[in-house]
């Protein structure tokens, strides 16, 4: 048991918070990290330590921490008008600014935006928007949705009933009725012995097409995706995955949601990840970055073909009757639209272009450690397959906990990634700089030398 001082911020914390995704039982004797300040790509916990987050926080740190400019930006909009709605026909200037920019830089033609506070909201809201459209065109039938294994899109019940993260539907009685996931396009683990990507892409789009046919296509609704699978691991499509699952969407008339939230401004080297591997969606989610996680907002971006049965759903019902109290708040939309004014200044894109290659390259390195099965990434988000056996691609056994092994020696040398099991994702600050990236290969190189030493002296 950690000791914990009473009266502090941990004693404090464990007598009044419930944290997300924690152990909670195993909280209540250790106690929280509490993290003081952050400056560029560092954070510093209330001891002093420092840590290099190559995890961008959840995914959206993009701009690193402490940006005075957005600070201001949220000050100045505070003063002028701190809070109003978009209940009811009325707007703001701020909200009106981002809709139009997101709207200008869409990876395919977008008519226009709804605003929310989180990613989750915004899957959730595309989601409800799937139903009310099938609705509109006399399809009621049409409402199951498939998600894929491993995908994740929330924490919303509908959001987390389309996510194929299983642990979070344990005892919470979901997911709900209708949603349904298909195969986890991991082609390191799950492919055949000699079977190219294109041919387990193949194989995985006809399992979805087989799922969709057991189900009846009159009754599937839409498939919701990641670009790239960030909770599911850092995970890259197999090549052609996409070209041949958007037939397959095609072919039964189906929506698509490109679930943008994580790969959204920047993170694959292009604004969108549509756009880095050339996807035709209906919807779009966008959150995280759009802020640089400064302030909670998310967007759900659709097509003039969905805006049109939201038109003829309102002239029948007399309203659109969907709604967030604080979707498009000023402040919000404010400090999003700055965001993006300095992505551009930076050259965020080209920055990501630079860059990434020189990550995917240091992190790449370490494929030959004994750990290590599988480096694969894209722009600034890669992800390490850890394996007990590098010639069978046989995985640990869970109960050894490999990956939290590694987690603890990498916050021991003062790193943190994102694991995901026994993988290790990388999705650092947008801002980072080829120094930085060799400190991240580093300091997990000393990590996993370290687990390496654990396992192998027990």
């Amino acid at each position: 048991m950690t000791y914990v001082a009473p009266n502090s911020i941990q004693a404090r914390d464990i007598a009044s918070i419930v944290h997300p995704q924690t152990n909670l039982a195993q909280h209540m004797t250790q106690g929280p990290t509490v993290i003081e300040r952050g400056q560029g790509c560092f954070i510093y916990d209330d001891s002093g330590t420092e840590f290099l987050d190559a995890a961008a926080g959840l995914w959206c740190a993009s701009l690193g921490y402490a940006s005075e400019r957005l600070a201001r930006v949220a000050y100045e909009q505070m003063r002028k008008l701190g809070y109003y709605h978009l209940y009811r026909g009325t707007t703001n200037e701020p909200g009106v600014d981002l809709a139009e920019k997101l709207l200008s830089i869409a990876p395919v033609p977008m008519s226009k935006v709804l605003l929310q506070c989180s990613g989750s909201e915004a899957n959730d809201t595309a989601l409800k928007l799937v139903w009310y459209y099938h609705h509109a065109i006399g399809k009621p039938n049409k409402r199951k949705i498939i998600g894929r294994q491993m995908g994740y899109h929330g924490s919303t019940t509908a959001s987390i009933s389309a996510s194929g993260k299983f642990d979070m539907h344990a005892d919470f009685g979901l997911p709900l009725a209708g949603f349904f996931h298909t195969e986890y396009p991991h082609y390191y683990r799950n492919h055949l012995e000699g079977e190219s990507e294109e041919q387990y892409a193949t194989r995985l789009a006809d399992a979805f097409e087989q799922l969709i046919l057991r189900e009846g296509p009159d009754t599937v609704a839409a498939f919701i995706g990641e670009p790239v699978m960030g909770a599911g691991g850092g995970l890259t499509p197999p090549r052609t995955y996409w070209e041949k699952m958007q037939a397959i969407i095609r072919k039964y008339d189906m929506l698509f949601i490109a679930d943008e939230v994580i790969c959204g401004f920047g993170r694959t080297g292009n604004m969108w990840g549509s756009q880095t591997y050339d996807l035709q969606p209906d919807m779009i989610s966008s959150a995280k970055a759009l802020s640089a996680g400064m302030q909670p907002i998310s967007a759900t971006l659709i097509n003039q073909r969905v805006f049109e049965a939201m038109l003829d759903e309102s002239r029948k019902l007399g309203n659109f009757a969907h709604g967030f109290t604080y979707a498009g708040h000023p402040v919000t939309t404010a400090v999003a639209m700055e965001t993006l004014r300095i992505y551009e200044e930076m050259d965020m894109i080209g920055h990501v272009q630079r860059v990434g290659p020189y990550l995917q390259k240091a992190i790449g390195a370490l494929a030959d450690h004994p750990l290590v099965g599988e480096v694969r990434g894209v722009g600034l988000l890669t992800g390490i397959e850890m394996v007990a056996n590098k010639e069978t691609r046989e995985q640990f056994d869970p109960a050894r906990k490999v990956g939290a092994t590694v987690d603890k020696h990498a916050r021991a040398n003062g790193l943190i990634a994102r694991f995901v099991g026994d993988r290790i994702a990388f999705s650092p600050p947008l801002i980072i700089t080829e120094a930085e990236v060799d400190q991240i290969a580093a300091r997990l190189t000393k990590a996993l030398d370290a687990t390496w030493a654990e396992i192998r002296s027990n």
